[in-house]
């Protein structure tokens, strides 16, 4: 090797080393520090279903999740402010509790973060059924939680080929379609959210958009006629979010039946990158876990779209 060679050889190495220790230095600046967030839901299954992947998703990302459940299944803001006064009036009242203690004496036994409320999904699009209830149980929460951000959890319309939207009422106030429902329900969650000063965790946004984008968005199986299907035969409900089609048995009979309200496995993960981006503020996009059984390419374009509601909501004024 000729002097000139030699002194190349090592200028390259040199600049292979550099380039090496800036990428190097680039990552440890780009460490952070872990967060750990406390969270109460005060809600029904469907804050269930939106938070089931939080915690991995918060592990994943090198963060702590600890969370408190307040569910009452089927619930709406009513019902909940209904065990809050129940509790007033008599401590002993099994139906002012959640199981073992009151909201009350969770909201007095520790210190939280955020504390979300929503509405029970089938009156979700009627503002009226959100008053006083949301406007109470805030002022409760913040009252024994002063430090902590109540959050308007939005929940997220039915499956278009819910049975709801089979028969068209014809109202103006009732929603007959997937479409007409997201958008009733949002603008409630958005009138509502304005009122309490709070800002709104976008599950239904993002459910609405994976569920209508023209690749990846759920395809309904045309050939599949309920009727007619004999088990353990399902349609190829292709990208649902929703729990969808599914055969139960008992004693040797096997029935067909349909949930186009609660989120399959799918619509949880959506959920739970939603509310990772909202709680930790750190974007979900490239995060390692997923459920295994989510097509890693899925479960990305989930993730992307968690991200875009997110970004949406905060981009409004």
């Amino acid at each position: 090797m000729t002097h000139q060679k030699r002194r190349d050889f090592l200028r390259t190495l040199a600049l292979v080393a550099l380039a090496i220790s800036s990428i190097v230095n680039c990552a440890a600046g780009e460490q952070r520090a872990s967060k750990t967030v406390r969270l109460l839901t005060v809600g029904n299954s469907f804050s269930q279903n939106a938070t089931r992947n939080l915690a991995a998703i918060a592990e994943a990302a090198g963060d702590k999740l600890v969370h408190r459940q307040a569910p009452i299944g089927g619930g709406s803001m009513a019902q909940h402010w209904d065990k809050v006064l129940r509790y007033e009036k008599d401590p002993q009242d099994k139906q002012a509790t959640y199981g073992a203690k009151s909201l009350k004496q969770m909201l007095e036994a520790e210190e939280f973060d955020f504390v979300t409320i929503q509405q029970y999904s089938f009156i979700s699009h009627d503002v009226s059924t959100y008053r006083p209830y949301a406007r109470n149980l805030f002022d409760f929460i913040k009252k024994l939680q002063p430090k902590a951000e109540v959050l308007v959890h939005q929940t997220w319309a039915y499956r278009r080929d819910d049975p709801r939207f089979a028969k068209k009422s014809g109202k103006p106030d009732q929603p007959d379609s997937q479409q007409a429902m997201y958008e009733l329900l949002t603008k409630a969650y958005e009138t509502i959210a304005a009122e309490l000063g709070t800002r709104i965790i976008p599950v239904g946004d993002a459910f609405f958009l994976a569920d209508n984008d023209p690749v990846l968005g759920f395809k309904p199986d045309e050939t599949f006629e309920k009727a007619k299907a004999e088990y353990p035969a399902l349609p190829k409900d292709q990208h649902s979010l929703h729990a969808g089609y599914k055969w139960s048995s008992k004693d040797g009979t096997h029935t067909l039946g349909f949930d186009g309200h609660h989120a399959n496995v799918a619509g949880e993960y959506l959920g739970g990158c939603v509310f990772y981006e909202v709680l930790f503020g750190e974007s979900v996009v490239g995060n390692r876990f997923h459920p295994k059984d989510i097509d890693p390419d899925y479960a990305r374009f989930l993730q992307e779209t968690a991200h875009k509601a997110v970004q949406k909501r905060k981009a409004q004024p």
